[in-house]
């Protein structure tokens, strides 16, 4: 007969000795009995006697019949616990260090078809949890896959045994080999079918807005007004109620669209093709129809979808229209403005705006003026137009230049204190920041991107901002202007204060070297009157020449230097054609005190050469790589540069790129122009 090895063990043991221990008090009992009575702790004595024999005879008769009993409970109680763990209705599996299979269950097997003899890695189940995955985790982790059409869950959680280790009382080993790892799976299937079908069934909200409304009923006859109107509307209307949309004309040029999230991938595939069906509408109108929207989504609530609308499309506004831009939480993705925005013969809002800053002007006491980093001469006519409108009304102006380049010294040179003009006219940063309070107005000009500006602290300074720009806006914008002026389709910024000036005051006159300032802003921007050249922009021209602009002192102020003409026949001769269509070079900046200029220049002639379509000149200065780009009409630049960082307008525009070499951002470039002829975005 073999020897039970079993111990009883623990509190078990304790339970079962308790008999035997409670002879220790009675034994003390006995002895104060005896203090009192001899004959009666005699008696007592003899019944503890007996009591602890009978009790000890008990324990050790009684001990193998319980280690026997609880050897078949526990071998009993193992069964049933396999048993009903096999039946566990999750699927249950166990892996060795190495990840095999070392037991399932029957739900695992009803999943995966590996029976308990099944002993291959878990990867040969379910690729994405590899060996790698599985050691890494230390304790309970959780992951996601896929597996035959089904969504799972699957819980991981380590097992540690070390039996050694605790038998000598030291803490339990988690070494490599000494662990197992239990794998549960969850059926998430239906969750993640309800929570997508919740996610699809969620309100988008839309804004549509014509863009050019007016311009494109006075072309046209007045019977024919009507019929316009009404097939622009049957247009918006059938587009939307192909997707289950709703549609409401707020205004005679504007809609509120309101349809299902999941229809939204399906109108961003044909990327919102209602904007090209527009332009198809013919009824006498010389000049194409073309809308703008605004999508939000994402939001936690249907209003704040809507706000998401209204940013949206004050964004697709402010890029030019004729595009979509949609907006998901802080997400911003743009579709369509791939061509050239119609320009606006009306004068309306130029005159609303010059009204507006002039009451704006008046309120403060103070003006600090500013434009982009390495301000160019656009930058630096519109700074001077504000001046003049800031002096009219006797209230003291500032420009913030930090650095003054070749381009600009002829100019600023020719306001100095000898020439009548102020000595602190021009500061630097620095002073700017000392100078400026909540009640200074800050006029940001030629930029409407913060990080852009010569002094980004200026706008946390001040209370009152207004922003002058001609470039197209990005999901970076100044936050909270009192005035925003942003005009995509005007030439130069010096344009638009052009404009601004003549509703601004009757009696305001400008002097020969402001008007020639503002001159010289627009015809560097329009490369001498041949790049986005409009009729405002020679009504422009005429204004500021018969304020006293003078082109031929104007051409002297911008020529270059050699150093500067040499580098950039030397851009164009070492430039490269990729693709057939597309130049690319480097302009160097040595020697060179304003290196994006002449690397600006570079590209405007490159254009010059047959069978190029766009140009891109690389110019390296100050730790960032500077490109410029250019365009004459068959390709959008500017959307080229928003997919490096940075944007302008469809024929010029640029980006600023760090941490990279000349040669690193030449190959992101031919990259990026890959990508988009793959995609469809640049048509070749």
């Amino acid at each position: 007969m073999k020897k039970n090895n079993v111990k009883i063990r623990g509190k078990f043991r304790i339970y079962l000795s308790l008999p035997l221990i409670l002879t220790v008090p009675l034994v003390i009992f006995n002895l104060f009995i005896f203090t009192e009575d001899i004959k009666g702790g005699l008696c007592f004595f003899a019944f503890v006697v007996t009591y602890f024999v009978i009790m000890l005879f008990g324990y050790l008769r009684s001990r193998s019949v319980v280690s026997t009993e609880l050897v078949n409970f526990a071998a009993q109680y193992a069964t049933v616990q396999k048993q009903l763990l096999n039946e566990f209705e999750i699927p249950y599996a166990l892996l060795d260090y190495n990840t095999r299979f070392l037991w399932v269950n029957e739900a695992f097997t009803t999943i995966t078809g590996k029976d308990k003899n099944y002993h291959k890695s878990v990867t040969s189940v379910f690729p994405s949890l590899t060996k790698e995955m599985l050691q890494r985790y230390e304790a309970v982790a959780s992951v996601n896959l896929e597996h035959e059409k089904r969504y799972y869950r699957v819980s991981m959680k380590r097992l540690y045994f070390g039996s050694l280790e605790q038998q000598s009382g030291e803490e339990p080993a988690q070494r490599e080999e000494e662990y197992l790892t239990a794998v549960y799976l969850f059926d998430e299937t239906e969750l993640k079918h309800y929570m997508q079908e919740n996610e699809e069934q969620r309100l988008v909200a839309g804004l549509v807005y014509i863009d050019n409304y007016e311009e494109v009923l006075n072309s046209i006859e007045d019977v024919k007004r009507s019929l316009l109107v009404a097939l622009v509307d049957r247009k918006v209307n059938k587009y939307f109620a192909g997707v289950d949309g709703l549609v409401r004309k707020i205004e005679k040029d504007k809609y509120f669209v309101v349809f299902k999230n999941k229809y939204l991938k399906q109108l961003s595939a044909d990327h919102f093709s209602i904007l090209e069906d527009v332009k198809t509408i013919k009824v006498g109108n010389e000049l194409t129809i073309t809308l703008s929207m605004g999508i939000g989504v994402g939001g936690v609530s249907y209003a704040q979808n809507y706000e998401y609308a209204r940013a949206s499309i004050d964004l697709a506004l402010g890029r030019g229209g004729d595009q979509t831009v949609v907006r998901e939480g802080e997400d911003i993705v743009y579709y369509g403005g791939a061509v050239k925005q119609v320009e606006r013969n009306t004068r309306v809002k130029a005159r609303v705006k010059a009204h507006a800053l002039r009451e704006i002007i008046e309120s403060r006491e103070h003006v600090v003026i500013m434009g982009h980093s390495i301000s160019d001469v656009d930058c630096l006519g519109t700074a001077i137009g504000v001046y003049s409108a800031a002096r009219v009304l006797g209230k003291k102006a500032q420009i913030v230049i930090n650095e003054v380049t070749t381009s600009l010294r002829p100019l600023i040179d020719c306001f100095t204190p000898e020439k009548g003009y102020p000595a602190d006219l021009f500061i630097k940063s620095e002073e700017a920041i000392m100078i400026t309070n909540k009640n200074t107005l800050v006029m940001v000009v030629d930029v409407n991107r913060p990080s852009y500006t010569e002094c980004p602290e200026l706008l946390k300074l001040s209370d009152t901002i207004c922003v002058f720009d001609h470039h197209r806006q990005t999901s970076e914008v100044i936050e909270n202007p009192v005035l925003s002026y942003v005009e995509p389709y005007a030439s130069s910024t010096s344009e638009m204060i052009a404009e601004v000036l003549q509703y601004f005051s009757e009696n305001i006159k400008l002097e020969p070297a402001e008007a020639d300032c503002i001159y010289a802003g627009i015809l560097i921007d329009t490369n001498n009157f041949m790049t986005k050249t409009g009729v405002r922009t020679f009504e422009a021209a005429a204004y500021l020449r018969r304020a006293g602009a003078e082109v031929t002192r104007v051409r002297k102020m911008l020529r270059n230097d050699m150093g500067a003409y040499k580098a950039r026949a030397e851009a164009v001769r070492h430039a490269q054609v990729y693709r057939n269509a597309f130049a690319i070079s480097v302009c160097p900046a040595d020697n060179l005190e304003s290196p994006t200029v002449v690397g600006a220049q570079a590209a405007n002639e490159l254009l010059n050469i047959v069978g190029i379509k766009a140009s891109f000149v690389l110019t390296e200065y100050q730790g960032k790589i500077y490109v410029s780009s250019r365009s004459i009409d068959e390709i959008n630049v500017q959307l080229i540069m928003e997919r490096l960082g940075g944007g302008g307008h469809l024929n010029v525009a640029g980006a600023q790129l760090t941490n990279c070499s000349v040669l690193q951002a030449k190959h992101t470039i031919e990259e990026t122009l890959d990508e988009m002829i793959k995609a469809g975005d640049i048509a070749q």
